[in-house]
């Protein structure tokens, strides 16, 4: 008992650690374990990294970016123009996001005792850390520590294309629409992973560019 009482506060400092980590200073990278090691996190503390992630003011920012873009297409017309239009097509992306955060890095692995962070590689040739990045939609990390197929974000991002039936309009709506929005967010969530494998690299190359010796030169 007192060395799983060590082990859930040894994963708890890791865990915050990993919340103060920011692409740029900017972009959350709460997700990514950059050792590549980390202790398996219990139910409390997957929900609270979930959470924790979907409510960054950055995720905010980037809600209302693509709902104004989303305004200027017109996309969704049933939801009309104006500041009506503008707060359902916000309110409907956040919602997406936020399902898919609870149900596929939280809920479920819960459930199928999976971890939901992203565990760099960091080494190795370009293409292997690519198709590392990628991979990780379709393969996590057990709360064994073994490496098992990742149903949790597979089943996360077709419940939460399910779920948004219920809020879209309704030539919007469709068991076909379903799986290719879960599609969409599995490829959304490709691209993420890939920032999160390469984050630190960027992180470092941009401040060795802006080093005033290197201006200098």
């Amino acid at each position: 008992m007192q060395l799983k009482k060590e082990r859930v506060a040894q994963a708890q400092l890791e865990l915050k650690s990993e919340e103060q980590q920011y692409l740029l200073g900017v972009v959350p990278t709460y997700n990514a374990v950059n050792s590549g090691q980390a202790l398996p996190l219990n139910a409390k503390q997957k929900f609270d990294l979930a959470i924790t992630g979907a409510i960054t003011p950055y995720q905010f920012g980037l809600t209302g970016i693509v709902a104004a873009i989303g305004q200027a297409q017109d996309s969704f017309p049933e939801y009309g123009q104006g500041v009506e239009g503008y707060a359902k097509r916000y309110g409907a992306g956040y919602t997406d996001y936020f399902d898919g955060a609870i149900i596929g890095n939280a809920l479920f692995p819960v459930l199928l005792h999976q971890d939901p962070r992203y565990f760099r590689k960091g080494t190795g040739s370009f293409n292997k850390r690519i198709l590392w990045a990628v991979g990780s939609t379709v393969i996590c990390k057990g709360d064994n520590g073994k490496w098992q197929p990742n149903i949790s974000n597979v089943l996360g991002n077709i419940a939460a294309g399910g779920i948004s039936n219920f809020y879209y309009p309704q030539s919007d709506r469709g068991v076909g629409l379903t799986f290719e929005r879960g599609l969409v967010v599995s490829a959304e969530g490709a691209i993420g992973a890939v920032l999160l494998e390469f984050a630190p690299d960027i992180q470092r190359h941009f401040m060795h560019w802006k080093r005033p010796d290197k201006l200098l030169k």
